[in-house]
């Protein structure tokens, strides 16, 4: 009775409308009660880079779909030669495939630092970390190739549309900035890891709570989303 009686109390008192939701909200013990606020804000930002990377696809579609210059074959431009043979998307597929093995890496890196293996969880990030450092480099190798040899800039290119290049260099090279942002943070949490400071709780930049290995977690959140962007881009822009 004296509970029922408090509901009715805090629900006569409740303010209406917008007000209310916002009361609603920030009263409630359990939307974010088990939460750990690092993860939290994690979400957060993929959410905002989400939206940031669907405005950038959408546009390219956008300006695909709406120019009445013929747009260049990606099978063409991004084909390598090899034994005398043009093989189209040949490198971009190697790429592709590198990043989704990372996937692999992080997510039993993960799975070891929770179960405070440190030694395993810190090597698999650095094999991450490897992976990713090596899709950057590959990438800087298409760069360099569409740049040098096939005259492909922001502001026009000698293979059809102008926003060709612009397209291209943008969406690219904002996700190569993930991935490179990506592995130096997965190789400052793995030597942390390796050296036992979640463990000792060693004070320091990430280090959070002793025997906590929640800040590898929210590294396979930020890897597992930039992976899995990278195969909107490979569908949308490649294959398109």
């Amino acid at each position: 009775m004296a509970e029922s009686a408090q509901a009715m109390a805090a629900t006569s008192t409740r303010p209406e409308g917008l007000q209310g939701i916002a009361a609603d909200w920030s009263s409630d013990q359990r939307a974010f009660k088990n939460v750990p606020w690092g993860k939290a804000m994690m979400w957060i930002f993929l959410l905002s880079d989400t939206f940031i990377f669907s405005c950038f696809l959408l546009s390219y579609m956008t300006v695909r779909s709406s120019t009445t210059v013929p747009w260049p074959n990606p099978s063409e431009i991004f084909a390598l030669t090899i034994g005398g043979e043009k093989i189209p998307l040949i490198l971009i597929a190697i790429m592709t495939f590198i990043l989704i093995s990372s996937s692999g890496t992080m997510a039993m890196a993960v799975n070891f630092g929770y179960r405070r293996d440190r030694v395993k969880s810190a090597v698999l990030m650095l094999a991450t970390a490897a992976f990713g450092a090596t899709f950057v480099g590959m990438q800087a190798f298409e760069w360099t190739k569409l740049i040098v040899e096939e005259g492909v800039r922001p502001w026009g290119n000698p293979f059809g549309a102008a926003q060709f290049g612009s397209s291209f260099f943008m969406i690219t090279g904002f996700h190569g900035f993930h991935v490179s942002v990506g592995v130096i943070f997965l190789i400052i949490v793995a030597r942390k890891v390796w050296r036992g400071d979640f463990d000792r709780n060693v004070r320091g930049f990430f280090t959070s709570r002793k025997g906590n290995y929640e800040v590898v977690e929210i590294m396979g959140l930020y890897w597992h989303f930039v992976d899995l962007v990278w195969v909107f881009i490979f569908a949308v822009f490649y294959l398109w």
